[in-house]
C-alpha cells in the first residue's frame, strides 16, 4: 500500500479528540472497493485502544476478508440491530445502543451505506451526524465515487449509476481525510487472487467497473479530492481565510431547466475548486409564480433546492420581471463572480427575434465569468 506522506499520526488525532465537545470526524477515503480502507480504520482503532482511548466498533463490514476480520481482535463491538425486511433479516448499526454506550471513538464502516427500512435514518451518514452531535468522534470509510457532486463524472466514464451517495457537506466537515491508495494494477491483482470479491464475481468486475482506465481515473479523482480537503484544512489551521474569498458562484435554476441536477453538481465542483460559497438561485419570474406552475413542477423545484443544501450550497429564490433582469440584480447584490447556466435549447432560428439569454447576460454583467453547462445528457 502506498504510504500517505501527509497522513496525520494517531497522537495528533488523539489530541484533537479532546479539543471540542462535538465529536470529530475522520474519513479513510479510497477510489474503489478493496484498496484497504476498512483495514486501515481497524488498525487505527487498535492503536487508539493501546493508548487508552475508549474505542468501539459501531459497525464494520469485512466482506469475508480474513485479514480484515483478524484486525477486529479484542475491539469491543456494539451488537447490531436486526431488521426483517421482505423475509430477509438484515443487520444494521444500532445507533441508540452506540449513543447509550457513549465511547470516545466509534468505528463506523461504509459511510455511504443505505440503512434498512425501519431504521431511524435512511442513510448511515445521518447516523454518524447523530453520533458527532452527541460528542462521539467517528472514524469512517467511503469511496470517492459516492460523493454527490461527482455522480455525473463517474457515470460518464464508468457507465455506472452510483445509487448510494454522500452529500458533499459531510466530507467537507471532516477534520481529517486520509487517502488510502493502491496502484490500479495491484488492486486488479488482489481481485484475481480473490481478496476483494468471491471468485464467481471477479471476471465480470474486472471487465466492467474495475477496468484499468476506470480505476486510474477514479484514483486521480480521489487524490485530487484529498489534496483539496487538506489544502482547506491547512488554511484553517494556519488561521488564514480561505483562498479566493472574493469569489462567489451563482447557479441559475428555473422550473423548465432540463437537467438541474447536472447543473448544480457542476456549480458545486466549480465553487469547491475556487474555495468559494455558491448559491443555487431559483429565479421566479411572473410566469413562474406558484399559482401558474403545477404541483409536480413545484416539487421538482423544491427537490432541486434541497439537493443544493446537500452539495454545500445556499438555496435561494429570487424574484424578477425577467430571467436576465433577476440574474443581473442578484449578481450585483451578492457580488457574484461566476454565473453557471444551462445551455439554451432554443432552435437556431430564434436568433432572428433577438439576442439569447446568454448574450443578454454577457452584456449586463461585464467582468463576470459565465459558465455554460451542457445539460442535454
Amino acid at each position: 500500500m502506498t504510504p500517505d506522506p501527509v497522513r496525520p499520526n494517531p497522537e495528533r488525532f488523539l489530541a484533537m479528540l479532546r479539543e471540542q465537545q462535538r465529536g470529530r470526524l475522520k474519513v479513510y477515503l479510497g477510489f474503489a472497493p478493496g484498496v484497504g480502507k476498512t483495514y486501515e480504520m481497524l488498525q487505527e482503532g487498535q492503536r487508539l485502544k493501546r493508548q487508552g482511548v475508549d474505542v468501539v466498533i459501531g459497525v464494520v463490514e469485512t466482506h469475508g476478508r480474513a485479514d480484515t476480520a483478524a484486525l477486529i481482535g479484542d475491539l469491543e463491538q456494539v451488537p447490531r440491530r436486526t431488521i426483517e425486511y421482505r423475509g430477509v433479516v438484515l443487520g444494521e448499526m444500532d445507533l441508540d445502543a452506540v449513543l447509550r454506550r457513549r465511547p470516545t471513538v466509534a468505528l463506523v464502516d461504509e459511510l455511504a451505506h443505505t440503512n434498512a427500512p425501519g431504521s431511524r435514518h435512511g442513510k448511515r451518514y445521518q447516523d454518524v451526524e447523530d453520533l458527532l452531535q452527541a460528542g462521539i468522534s467517528v472514524i469512517t470509510t467511503m469511496n470517492v465515487q459516492h460523493l454527490e457532486s461527482l455522480y455525473d463524472i463517474v457515470e460518464q466514464f464508468t457507465g455506472v449509476k452510483v445509487k448510494e451517495r454522500v452529500p458533499d457537506y459531510v466530507l467537507a466537515q471532516a477534520h481529517q481525510v486520509v487517502n488510502v491508495d493502491l496502484p490500479a494494477e495491484d488492486l486488479r491483482d488482489r481481485m484475481r487472487a480473490g481478496k476483494v470479491y468471491p471468485p464467481e464475481r471477479v471476471d465480470r468486475a474486472l471487465g466492467e467497473f474495475f477496468t484499468e482506465p476506470n480505476l486510474n481515473q477514479l484514483r486521480e479523482i480521489a487524490l485530487e479530492q484529498v489534496a483539496h480537503v487538506l489544502d482547506r484544512r491547512r488554511q484553517e489551521v494556519d488561521g488564514k481565510e480561505q483562498a479566493n474569498t472574493s469569489e462567489r458562484v451563482m447557479v441559475c435554476l428555473s422550473s423548465g431547466s432540463p437537467n438541474v441536477v447536472r447543473l448544480m453538481r457542476k456549480g458545486a465542483r466549480l465553487a469547491s475548486r475556487l474555495g468559494a460559497p455558491w448559491y443555487a438561485v431559483y429565479v421566479q419570474t411572473p410566469g413562474e409564480r406558484t399559482e401558474r406552475i403545477d404541483a409536480a413542477t413545484q416539487r421538482r423545484v423544491a427537490d432541486s433546492l434541497e439537493l443544493a443544501r446537500q452539495l454545500d450550497g445556499v438555496p435561494l429564490t429570487f424574484k424578477g420581471d425577467s430571467l436576465a433582469a433577476a440574474v443581473t440584480a442578484f449578481v450585483r447584490e451578492y457580488g457574484i463572480t461566476h454565473v453557471v447556466v444551462g445551455r439554451s435549447l432554443r432552435p437556431w432560428y430564434t436568433q432572428w427575434f433577438g439576442p439569447s439569454l446568454l448574450e443578454r447576460l454577457l452584456r449586463a454583467v461585464p467582468g463576470v465569468d459565465v459558465v455554460v453547462v451542457d445539460t442535454s445528457a
